[in-house]
């Protein structure tokens, strides 16, 4: 496997859009998703038990969205080694129709260039349709 390329720092610039993607999720993603993290709170796959807890149905796990949502900062930068720090707040739980799933958009845009450490804050717009899930969602990415 060839050494990935890391990204040029000296070539961006505040405001440039370094990924972008799109994350499909079903009711097979979630049952699969907590299988894998051990999370089986049943609000991720029953819409009896989310809707008698106030939800307005069977919610992404938080976790789930968050992985989601750096993923394409991984990919653009080569390394998972190269993440320094990584934070966001959640803002509006991921709803998952039982039919048409949902689709988590990601873009990833340079918020901040530090020459002094060579490291860039990655911004990301983390969406389900027009609603932003995820709020202050921010990478700061190593490229020293």
């Amino acid at each position: 496997m060839p050494t990935p390329q890391i990204p040029d720092f000296d070539a961006l610039a505040v405001g440039d859009i370094v990924a972008e993607e799109s994350f499909p999720l079903t009711r097979d993603s979630l049952v699969r998703y907590a299988g894998a993290s051990g999370d089986f709170n049943p609000i991720h796959y029953r819409d009896d038990i989310a809707k008698a807890v106030g939800l307005p149905g069977v919610l992404a796990h938080g976790m789930l969205t968050m992985g989601f949502a750096v993923q394409p900062v991984v990919d653009w930068v080569g390394d998972p080694g190269r993440i320094r720090d990584y934070q966001t707040r959640f803002t509006r739980p991921v709803v998952v129709d039982p039919e048409v799933g949902a689709v988590v958009a990601v873009v990833a845009k340079v918020g901040r260039l530090d020459a002094d450490v060579r490291t860039a804050r990655i911004d990301l717009t983390v969406k389900v349709g027009e609603e932003t899930v995820l709020g202050k969602a921010q990478v700061v990415v190593g490229l020293g």
